[in-house]
C-alpha cells in the first residue's frame, strides 16, 4: 500500500503559485491586485483555488471583501 505522500503526489495537482507571489486578476468581473496565500485543491468538483490577500478592499454586489478572496487559476496571473 502506498503512503499518503505518494498518493497525494500522484493524485493532486501541483501548485501553480507560491505563497507571496504578486498577482492581478478579476473576482466576478471586479479587478484586484494582491498577494497569494494558499494554492490548494478543495475537492474534485470545485478544483484548485488560490487564496489572494487583497491590497485594497473589493466590493462585489453588496458585499465587501476586505482581506482576501478565493479564485480559480483562470481568474489571475502573475503581476510583474
Amino acid at each position: 500500500m502506498a503512503s499518503l505522500a505518494e498518493y497525494f503526489a500522484a493524485n493532486r495537482p501541483v501548485a501553480k503559485y507560491n505563497i507571496g507571489d504578486r498577482v492581478i486578476g478579476k473576482y466576478h468581473g471586479v479587478p484586484f491586485v494582491g498577494t497569494c496565500g494558499a494554492d490548494v485543491m478543495v475537492n474534485e468538483s470545485v478544483g484548485p483555488l488560490v487564496t489572494v490577500f487583497l491590497d485594497l478592499p473589493l466590493k462585489h454586489k453588496d458585499q465587501w471583501h476586505e482581506l482576501f478572496v478565493k479564485v480559480k487559476y483562470k481568474d489571475i496571473k502573475l503581476y510583474r
